[in-house]
């Protein structure tokens, strides 16, 4: 199992070009399944769960190449059931319900594995799709999911308890694209990746309006056709090297982000320069640089759905608050348990009190290095951070959950100058 040793103390400066999106790549590989022509996907990331779902379609009858971040599909003849050995291992994975049950009105899929940052049921996906008409059967661990009589536009609210669902959003908006009528998704999640996939699906010819809103309109149409799409840049992967730059950036020179979506980013770029660093994006918003405060300070952050902070930046956050003087508060009001990181930067000597979904931090200029332990995708990228602003060495086990959403993580540090090694075992 590999692990990473990271060695603080050094500058970084230079370029970084930022990957494609994972969490908008999952449900577009996932929304080649409605058409039986060939779609070809650009700029998707090489990271494991990109590999997952590919192996996911390859299971269930698609003819799947790749080729330097460009992946040809062509889901001609394809089957019902995605297998559990693959689906556990990735939550995203549910994301081929809605499309086998558009084209096949049927669907048979494992309830989904992933890592462990709370209670993530799968309960508002299934309301969606039995609004439309769909039929649920669960069966020792499976969703057996069909729709005999064909699915028929209607109006639905995915209201959730942590507000709007990502994944069930684009479930229901695939599975809606082949209806019949119009389906009306109230309470929709208004994230980039949504609208990337549902810029996706009318490309292939669907009729989808309203991505980006709280209130989506998907018309029913016949049939889609295969298309070529670009996906969008990753702005987690961003948001977590714009970080990079605010932690351990040289103070003259700063980081340089290629690839990026400034609107996108507003939410960790506002929380950045109200913390006191640099940020300046170029005229046209696709590159920025972030050059470290001389005078840092302390901030308070809660998480709610875009347009508001992500989740997904919280725990790379809490790694830079550790480290900035004064008293900072960070709460996550989508995933409350999501704070496993703040015990292993502990170990390192931050100073964190968690309590029922908040995080009290007292920064200090100085963390040390020590062997930690990753939870989760995100938590392991805060460890890294954390890695890169402590004395001594910081030995990062259980790797295999930053591979799932960074793509060569180490290599871009290493081009920016930090001292990092791979230890494969």
């Amino acid at each position: 199992m590999d692990k990473l040793l990271v060695r603080g103390g050094k500058h970084l400066q230079g370029t970084v070009h930022i990957s494609g999106s994972k969490n908008a790549s999952l449900p577009i590989l996932a929304a080649t399944l409605l058409t039986g022509e060939t779609c070809i996907i650009r700029r998707v990331p090489d990271v494991s769960d990109t590999n997952y779902m590919i192996q996911i379609l390859a299971a269930l009858g698609a003819e799947v190449e790749r080729s330097s971040g460009t992946v040809r599909i062509t889901a001609a003849e394809i089957n019902h059931d995605a297998p559990y050995e693959i689906v556990r291992k990735m939550r995203a994975s549910i994301c081929v319900m809605g499309p086998l049950l558009s084209r096949l009105h049927k669907a048979s899929v494992s309830l989904p594995g992933g890592c462990v940052i709370g209670d993530r049921p799968v309960d508002l996906h299934l309301k969606g799709l039995e609004a439309i008409g769909a039929e649920i059967d669960m069966t020792a661990g499976n969703m057996h999911i069909t729709a005999n009589n064909g699915l028929h536009g209607k109006e639905v609210d995915l209201r959730g308890k942590h507000g709007p669902t990502v994944l069930g959003t684009d479930n229901l908006m695939m599975a809606a694209v082949l209806a019949e009528g119009t389906t009306i998704i109230e309470s929709a999640a208004a994230e980039p990746e949504v609208v990337d996939l549902a810029n996706f699906l009318n490309k292939m010819g669907a009729k989808i309006t309203g991505a980006g809103t709280r209130r989506i309109v998907i018309e029913g149409v016949k049939k889609l056709n295969g298309v070529e799409h670009t996906v969008i840049p990753d702005r987690i992967e961003a948001g977590t090297f714009m970080v990079a730059g605010a932690m351990a950036g040289c103070p003259e020179k700063g980081v340089t982000l290629n690839r990026v979506c400034r609107e996108d980013l507003e939410p960790s770029t506002e929380k950045l320069i109200e913390a006191g660093h640099k940020v300046e994006f170029n005229e046209t918003g696709n590159s920025c640089t972030v050059t470290p405060g001389k005078t840092p300070t302390g901030v308070n952050i809660v998480t709610a759905p875009f347009p508001g902070f992500p989740t997904d930046m919280q725990a790379q956050f809490t790694a830079l608050l550790a480290v900035t003087p004064g008293i900072s508060v960070v709460e996550d009001t989508i995933f409350p348990q999501r704070f496993m990181h703040c015990a292993e930067m502990s170990r390192m000597g931050a100073d964190i009190k968690v309590d029922n979904g908040t995080a009290v931090i007292q920064g200090s200029a100085e963390m040390s290095g020590a062997p930690v332990m990753a939870s989760d995708l995100r938590a392991s990228a805060a460890l890294v951070l954390a890695g890169l602003c402590s004395t001594g060495t910081t030995e990062i086990n259980r790797l295999y959950h930053i591979d799932r959403g960074y793509e060569n993580i180490d290599d871009k540090l290493i081009m920016l100058g930090a001292d990092i090694e791979r230890v494969r075992e």
